[in-house]
């Protein structure tokens, strides 16, 4: 009689699987809870204790881990002296293993878990048997999720009780993939905040197809990374409209990014992975408002955050706008009927998502056959560890501007220029090769939506090289300038800034994001 292997911790569907097994004569042998759950079933089962001759030890984390197991798994079917070995050891095959692995990265995730608990989650036994069966699949079958079940039944039950070698193939490269996450997962856990280590091992699940890259000749798909707390779609419900693209994601997340950094009522809009727009208020209709008039046109089918709940008046001037994605805490009900009107915006309602992981965790960006890694860019730099480097102080309005434009500075392409009044982006320049032509790209902008810079704020991601960016931007009005510092010619900008009578302030840390 052919004999399967079952310890499950994710016992969904498992009796009806178990009892298409039996059904085809094959002989159920199982562990501790896994064997309650089939003998509360109906099922006839063999503990593995019996199998073994020695009893669970150790509060259960010694139980299959014996030569009478894994011998039943390894031994191959074809070689003599496996044959001769297996016959003198008095070990009887096992031809099928169905094991799902302790929900480590669950009980990680979840608020409040003990490290002790984390730990107990950590699977010994149950990653030996995958392995032990993945290695061994010119002969033996492994299940590593009920997702499987009903495939391999079928495929038994049309076959006689046979699994093909094609099958378990396939199953055997799912098996390693699982524990190669599962390892990841325990890896990215046990290590040291802010740890570039020598060796660094990521796994990522995939969580929905996507029906193209950035571009239609391109496949896409988005994963979610192994033992991170949370990810970009964790804990978020699409309520509405079409199917997430990939730029849809690149756009929510840089949009999500974004609105995080108040924690005033505030609003933005990002285009192509930009924000054309952000503002703060007392209320999210102004902040709308505020963020839109920075460039409407290019907000035309932009994606829209917001770090409050959606009420009916927002929702009435979202409505006379092209979204492609609004990514919302919450939405009251009379504000859904609106948003709902339009078959195709995508709502999402992101809820009581978990911040991410520890900031030291690392940010990654494929390259050529390897991976660039580095800390993420979480930091916050505060008023306080800013430095006024002219003899004009900015005022307590002009601070607040700053304040504000230095938080969108970080998340702007580089070169990135930000002009700011009263807590609400005039004019955003993005992406240029030289930081002067990103500060006339911000003046054109501000001039095409009508907006005046006079009385501004200016925040740059880094340092100006030269005096010519702050003067254009003095020329068309700026009264204030926040900016890292650091160049060779830092003292030539500050005398030219000086000179104007506009006020200057160093971060000491700049934010490039290329």
């Amino acid at each position: 009689m052919p004999r399967a292997l079952l310890s499950v911790s994710d016992k969904a569907g498992l009796a009806d699987f178990a009892r298409g097994l039996a059904d085809l004569g094959v002989e159920l042998v199982s562990t501790g809870g896994t064997a309650a759950a089939l003998r509360t079933a109906g099922l006839e089962v063999v503990d593995v204790s019996t199998v073994t001759g020695h009893p669970e030890i150790l509060g259960g984390r010694v139980k299959t881990l014996h030569p009478k197991v894994h011998g039943g798994i390894l031994a191959r079917g074809d070689h003599e002296q496996d044959a001769a070995d297996v016959s003198a050891a008095g070990i009887t095959l096992i031809d099928l293993v169905v094991v799902n692995l302790y929900p480590f990265e669950e009980t990680a995730a979840r608020r409040g878990a003990t490290e002790a608990e984390v730990i107990e989650q950590i699977d010994i036994g149950g990653p030996a048997m995958i392995r032990a069966a993945a290695k061994n699949h010119g002969r033996v079958a492994v299940v590593t999720s009920p997702g499987q079940y009903e495939q391999v039944l079928a495929e038994m039950r049309a076959s006689g009780g046979a699994v093909s070698a094609e099958t378990r193939r396939r199953l055997a490269a799912a098996a390693f993939s699982r524990t190669a996450r599962y390892d990841a997962a325990i890896a990215a856990w046990m290590a040291e905040p802010g740890d570039l280590p020598d060796e660094l091992t990521i796994s990522f699940r995939k969580e929905m197809d996507l029906a193209y890259g950035e571009n239609p000749h391109q496949r896409g798909a988005y994963y979610a990374e192994a033992g991170a707390r949370t990810h970009l779609l964790g804990g978020v419900r699409k309520l509405h409209g079409k199917d997430l693209s990939y730029n849809n994601l690149l756009d929510v997340d840089s949009a999500r990014g974004l609105v995080a950094e108040f924690e005033l009522p505030a609003v933005a809009i990002i285009k192509h992975n930009n924000p054309c727009g952000c503002a703060m208020a007392t209320d999210l209709v102004t902040a709308y408002d505020r963020a839109l008039a920075c460039d409407p046109v290019s907000a035309f089918g932009g994606v829209f955050a917001v770090n409050r709940t959606v009420d009916l008046a927002l929702a009435e001037r979202l409505a006379e706008m092209f979204v492609e994605v609004l990514w919302a805490p919450a939405y009251e009900p009379e504000a859904l009927e609106v948003l709902t009107r339009k078959k195709n915006v995508r709502l999402l309602e992101v809820g009581d998502q978990r911040r991410p992981s520890n900031p030291g965790e690392p940010d990654l960006r494929r390259v050529l056959g390897g991976l660039l890694v580095q800390d993420q860019d979480s930091a916050a730099e505060e008023r306080a560890s800013m430095q006024v480097v002219t003899s004009h102080a900015p005022s307590e309005a002009q601070w607040g501007d700053l304040l504000f434009a230095w938080r969108v500075a970080k998340h702007v392409k580089s070169n990135a220029i930000i002009f700011v009044r009263d807590l609400a982006t005039v004019g955003i320049g993005a992406g240029q090769m030289s930081r002067v032509d990103s500060v006339r790209l911000a003046i054109e902008k501000a001039a095409a939506a009508g907006l005046a810079v006079p009385g501004a704020a200016l925040a740059s991601d880094a340092f100006f090289p030269f005096a010519d960016g702050p003067q254009a931007a003095i020329d068309a009005g700026v009264t204030s300038i926040v900016q890292p510092g650091g160049s060779v010619r830092d003292q030539e900008v500050v005398e030219a800034v000086e000179r104007q009578g506009v006020a200057m302030v160093f971060t000491g840390r700049r934010h490039f994001r290329h």
